[in-house]
């Protein structure tokens, strides 16, 4: 004879409210008032220089240096009158043309290469791709001014001056940060996925086409956000390199350039031609700044 024992049913655990006056760990009131004019004056700072470059570039050359705080109203308002002056002195088309050159090629050649590099150090285990792999990171904290001279002699020998060769000493400079990020990112891929990739028939480069660089696209984003801001806003190299009497100058030579000499500065004009520079970055960087945090977090060193 057997007995059963009828097991009894599960009682749903209801949920237990929060008491009142526990250890709760949102922020108090005071401390949200706190943090949002933290807040307020953190945009404050970082917004007033645009607005201060912004407004002036609507007032004349004259009352820009008379009240330079002062709103562009009445008769101090000039239209785009600084604009069609900046537009006319500067060659400003030509500048913007070769400036979306340089830094559409340099940045396409950072991120394809770079990638391709740091999958490479980073699958392949041998002494000298970890010694690569310090290179690029020390690279990273070396001074631009060390190298500075040595880089201008390098490119006259070897005829870098033209947006090709600026293409090539921006990968120079840029790949160590770029390399860093996308090895961080690499390193939390499982290689279980390159080896189901390679069971179903696929050789490394389309392993590496095919199944890890879609997988880069967060990173792949973000280094080219971060590289794109370096390369747009950049003075010092190209000035160096190319010169400011070079066909190919960019936009930061041109501003340069209108800075003038013996203190013959048009600065409406000046303050047009900036806003006109920073406008295609700030929309690119607006369009693309969801992508940022996740590419950080995504490419963000795994143990």
């Amino acid at each position: 004879m057997s007995t059963t024992t009828a097991a009894a049913p599960a009682q749903p655990v209801a949920k237990q409210k929060p008491v009142k006056g526990t250890n709760n760990p949102g922020v108090s009131p005071m401390g949200k008032v706190f943090l949002y004019i933290i807040l307020i004056a953190l945009t404050c700072i970082f917004l007033g220089p645009i607005l201060f470059v912004f407004m002036n570039s609507f007032k004349s050359k004259f009352e820009l240096s008379n009240n330079p705080f002062g709103l562009p109203i009445g008769d101090t308002f000039v239209g785009l009158e600084n604009y069609a002056t900046g537009l006319q002195l500067s060659n400003f088309f030509s500048s913007i043309l070769w400036s979306f050159v340089i830094t559409i090629g340099s940045v396409t050649i950072i991120v394809m290469l770079c990638a391709m590099t740091a999958y490479y150090i980073t699958r392949v285990k041998r002494w000298w791709t970890s010694a690569l792999y310090y290179i690029f990171v020390f690279s990273m904290v070396i001074p631009f001014q060390m190298v500075m001279f040595p880089t201008v002699q390098v490119s006259s020998i070897l005829g870098l001056d033209n947006p090709v060769g600026m293409m090539v000493l921006y990968l120079g400079f840029g790949a160590g940060l770029s390399v860093f990020m996308f090895a961080g990112f690499v390193k939390s891929i499982p290689i279980d996925i390159e080896e189901a990739a390679t069971i179903d028939g696929c050789n490394p480069v389309q392993t590496y086409f095919r199944v890890v660089l879609p997988m880069l696209k967060p990173t792949a984003i973000t280094v080219a956000i971060l590289n794109t801001m370096w390369v747009w806003n950049d003075f010092l190299l190209p000035n160096l390199v190319l010169g400011p009497g070079s066909e190919y100058r960019t936009i930061p030579i041109v501003v340069q350039f209108l800075l003038g000499s013996n203190g013959n500065r048009d600065m409406g004009a000046l303050m047009a031609m900036l806003v006109l520079a920073i406008i295609p970055i700030v929309i690119f960087y607006i369009f693309m700044q969801k992508y940022i945090i996740q590419g950080v977090a995504a490419g963000a060193v795994k143990g």
